[in-house]
């Protein structure tokens, strides 16, 4: 599973995380870790947390997120933000690429 990612991203280094029906492209940057994250339907991502602040922004398909309890649908254009060492979880009901950039501290 690649998304539809032009073959340059396609060519990054692969993050290696916790969810099988996904492939994340990580583009480093001073501070910040950009990845190109691409979602098969039925993917569920757990509550957990990060100790850097994301930002993200869906490019295909749709996110179903919940940070602290609140559940938002994110769309095409829609961006999003989960604070550092705050609880969240993800959904996907359709096949989504996403674009996440991991603010260090």
């Amino acid at each position: 599973m690649a998304g539809k990612y032009p073959e340059r991203i396609k060519a990054l280094p692969v993050q290696k995380g916790r969810v099988d029906k996904s492939s994340k492209y990580k583009l480093e940057a001073k501070d910040c870790d950009v990845l190109f994250a691409s979602y098969q339907p039925g993917t569920s991502i757990s509550s957990h947390t990060h100790d850097v602040d994301v930002y993200g922004v869906v490019t295909r398909g749709e996110l179903i997120i919940t940070v602290d309890g609140n559940t938002t649908r994110c769309g095409v254009g829609d961006w999003y933000q989960i604070p550092s060492n705050t609880e969240h979880a993800a959904a996907f009901g359709q096949e989504t690429d996403e674009i996440e950039f991991w603010f260090k501290h």
